[in-house]
């Protein structure tokens, strides 16, 4: 290291002990001008200035390093976190797509060929380097399709279609056709090529008057459902560097599923974001895609836009086909030679689309029911077939698939079910995340569609705090100075009271729009981080440590002895220290991090009770020590840890930026006693996941169907069902 680079900061090191020295000093002396100066309190002043001064000398050198750190090749990095992402990506969709059963017993045959329309698409020479712009291709053929999309001049689709068409599920199948071939893909390209990391995400949580170029956003969103990318193994800003670097294949959903004034607006961002070497995936509804086009003026430059062929008969009948046994039930025979016939209309267009078959297989085929009112009365109509089968088929799941706790059976829910209970508590969050706001169900916005929450909260968590801080100082005045004296300071417990509902009312109402936090505290081939969280916190928040230390000391220092004072301010320092250590230990994410609805809601509710174990600790080991030292204090001294104890943990609970899980709990138990949902949510929303009801795309859950959504939010009876959300708040 150049010792002449860092020469400045120990000259102001050295000018700092000094001035500290000497306007402590003053200060003593401006205090009591009589007293003489004592030699043990001059010296514990001196040592506190000397450590202070140390601390900028550590500061001097770690920020040398730290620059001369920064020359290190970045390239290494960013192919390793990309090489992360591609594996947590791969093991995400994977799961999801078994939990689907896109394979079960094989992928649905939509055919897909190029829009008609030709207003919707650049001019054919952005789109292929060939001489005649020609797309075709098979969901149950994603190499090829996969192939095809490689094939396009700057690998940008547009995947249209109508209502359960299969739109999700081929940019899922894409998806990971791209990610297993990825490896060969980039030896082939070698360096000069860059192979990016396919990322499905929903366009819903893009806000572009936020975050108006695409690339800021994904970050932000990667570093929220890929943790892992915030490990310190990858260096700061990982995120940012990938897709600022190209690295990163956008696969946008639902493009139709936010606001329309939106959908033209995220498509000019789409345009003024992507660069020549940019890639996209992005998938809409035919009409609202179209409709957004037009009203932006241009298309979406250099895509291409696929619409899919309604599934024909035959296909239909031979997909229904492979999903029954060898030999069929005579009824079903019945019914899939009405299908191949075309005898049954309802049921025929029904048929012709993924979402209709796969109603078809759960209330029909798996649960082994008697498939006669396929090709009924209700077979004539499509609409009312879909409207009885979207009615039934909450049980049907429920019937087929008994609880089971085999961590190996994936597709059986933990619970036992109740039909008519699972319906009520899905109808209440179909209602409360409404289809025209927002299709994602994020368990920490729950609490922003309960009414009135945010003054439950503040008054929940004012009263609990309010009552804990005034007890706290009655009983520490009445431990002091005797119980009489405690209760001259009844005024104490009152302005306790008072203050912590002020704070609760003014500060914890914000924690309703506060996003989860992250928190892994298995130790288990953790323990070299924990101890360099542990010393990177002494190295860099020193500073603000000894503060609080030398704070203490001074003012127990100035009325009783000097070495009281200075045992005080080290322990509060320390405790400081380790206490800021563990929680950034605890906040670091692994290689491994993923984030999906439970351990999203695992690790904030991680981080409330360890911030409450720690300072739940530090106050009652602060309170012992105060009471033995200060006030000599001796019998007793159990219940004064108690008493620390109980402080610690009222500031734990109410300090730190995290409060999800804490909100959440508060509406949940207000919810439940309303029976709108069940008292343990994640139980629930895992189940129905399980079965198949709904699907999870990172944090937060989706309806499996669009159509599920928009037929259980229809259905929900505002005046009979009670049903009472407040809708404006989910829109942030």
């Amino acid at each position: 290291m150049n010792r002449r680079k860092i020469g400045w900061r120990v000259l102001f090191a050295a000018l700092t002990a000094l001035a500290a020295g000497t306007v402590v000093a003053g200060v003593w002396r401006v205090l009591d001008p009589e007293d003489p100066v004592n030699r043990a309190d001059l010296a514990a002043v001196m040592l506190a200035a000397a450590t202070l001064a140390g601390t900028v000398v550590v500061w001097a050198r770690r920020s040398a390093t730290i620059r001369a750190d920064a020359s290190t090749d970045t390239r290494s990095a960013v192919d390793t976190a990309a090489h992360v992402l591609a594996g947590l990506v791969e093991q995400q969709w994977r799961t999801e797509a078994r939990h689907r059963l896109l394979d079960d017993p094989e992928p649905i045959p939509v055919r897909w060929q190029l829009i008609a329309d030709e207003t919707v698409m650049s001019q054919p020479r952005l789109i292929t380097t060939e001489a005649k712009l020609t797309l075709t291709g098979r969901s149950d053929d994603t190499a090829a399709l996969a192939d095809a999309f490689r094939a396009l001049a700057r690998r940008r689709l547009v995947i249209t279609g109508g209502a359960g068409m299969g739109k999700t599920t081929l940019a899922i199948q894409l998806l990971l056709q791209l990610l297993a071939t990825r490896a060969a893909d980039q030896a082939a390209a070698g360096e000069r090529e860059v192979v990016p990391v396919p990322v499905l995400l929903p366009v819903s949580g893009w806000d572009t008057s936020a975050h108006p170029r695409l690339q800021d956003w994904l970050a932000i969103r990667l570093t929220q459902d890929y943790p892992a990318l915030k490990a310190s193994q990858l260096g700061p800003g990982a995120a940012a560097a990938l897709t600022d670097g190209g690295h990163i294949l956008p696969v946008l959903d639902g493009l139709d599923e936010i606001p329309a004034p939106a959908r033209a607006q995220v498509i000019a961002a789409l345009n003024a974001s992507l660069t020549a070497q940019d890639q996209l995936i992005l998938t809409s509804r035919r009409t609202e895609f179209t409709t957004a086009i037009h009203e932006t003026g241009r298309p979406l430059t250099a895509a291409a836009v696929i619409v899919p062929q309604p599934l024909p008969p035959r296909t239909a009948a031979d997909y229904l086909t492979a999903c029954l046994p060898a030999s069929p039930t005579q009824a079903w025979t019945q019914t899939l030679a009405a299908l191949r016939s075309d005898t049954v209309p309802g049921l025929t267009r029904l048929a012709a689309t993924p979402l209709g078959l796969w109603l078809i297989r759960t209330v029909y085929v798996t649960p082994g029911t008697d498939p006669a009112p396929l090709t009924g009365p209700l077979g004539a109509e499509a609409d009312a077939l879909r409207t009885h089968l979207l009615d039934h088929v909450i049980p049907a799941v429920i019937a087929a698939r008994p609880p089971s706790t085999d961590p190996a059976d994936h597709f059986r829910p933990r619970h036992r079910l109740d039909p008519d209970t699972t319906r009520r508590h899905l109808t209440y969050l179909a209602h409360a995340f409404p289809p025209a706001t927002t299709r994602d169900i994020t368990w920490w916005h729950i609490a922003r569609t309960t009414p009135h929450i945010q003054s439950a909260v503040g008054l929940a968590v004012g009263i609990a705090y309010g009552i804990t801080f005034g007890l706290t100082f009655w009983l520490t005045f009445g431990l002091a100075f005797g119980l009489e004296a405690g209760i001259t300071f009844w005024l104490t417990d009152v302005f306790g009271l008072v203050f912590g509902l002020v704070f609760g009312l003014v500060r914890a109402r914000s924690w309703v729009n506060e996003k989860p936090g992250y928190a892994a505290l298995r130790l288990r081939g953790r323990t070299s981080s924990f101890f360099r969280s542990i010393k990177g916190t002494l190295v860099f928040r020193l500073t603000v440590g000894l503060t609080v230390g030398l704070t203490v000391g001074l003012v127990f220092g100035i009325t009783f002895p000097a070495v009281t004072g200075l045992t005080l301010g080290i322990t509060a320092w320390l405790g400081s220290i380790l206490a800021s250590g563990l929680i950034t230990w605890a906040e670091q994410p692994t290689l491994e991090s993923i984030s999906t609805p439970r351990s999203s809601w695992r690790a904030d509710r991680a981080l409330a009770l360890l911030r409450m174990l720690v300072f739940g600790l530090g106050g009652g080991l602060m309170f012992w020590l105060m009471f033995s030292l200060v006030f000599g204090l001796v019998d007793g001294l159990g219940g004064v840890l108690v008493l620390g104890l109980v402080f610690g943990l009222g500031a734990g609970v109410v300090m730190g930026n995290h409060h999800a899980w804490l909100v959440c709990t508060i509406a949940i138990a207000r919810l439940a006693l309303q029976r709108r949902l069940p008292w343990r949510i994640m139980d629930f929303l895992d189940d129905a996941h399980r079965l198949g009801l709904l699907r999870a795309v990172g944090p937060v859950h989706q309806f499996r169907h669009a159509a599920l959504h928009d037929h259980l939010a229809a259905a929900a009876d505002m005046s009979r069902g009670g049903f009472s959300t407040d809708r404006t708040q989910l829109v942030s």
